[in-house]
């Protein structure tokens, strides 16, 4: 996913992510350093696990958010 404002979204995106943390089996998370503060924007990848339903759930959750743009690969 891509959290455009990171400053605005962070707080909800960890509370929405806490929440299906059962859920995530690999979590990384990376932005630009630019001089002399970081990005306010971020990225977040996830390796999600169990039920397609929770995974669902937690896509749609993270979609609802405003600035928050979510994309997906399934292997």
């Amino acid at each position: 996913m891509l959290v455009e404002t990171r400053s605005e979204a962070a707080a909800r995106v960890q509370e929405i992510l806490t929440k299906y943390g059962c859920n995530i089996r690999t979590r990384l998370g990376l932005h630009t350093l630019e001089a002399p503060e970081c990005s306010n924007c971020g990225l977040i990848l996830l390796e999600l696990s169990g039920s397609q339903d929770e995974c669902i759930r937690l896509e749609n959750e993270l979609l609802a958010l405003d600035n928050v743009r979510v994309q997906k690969m399934v292997f």
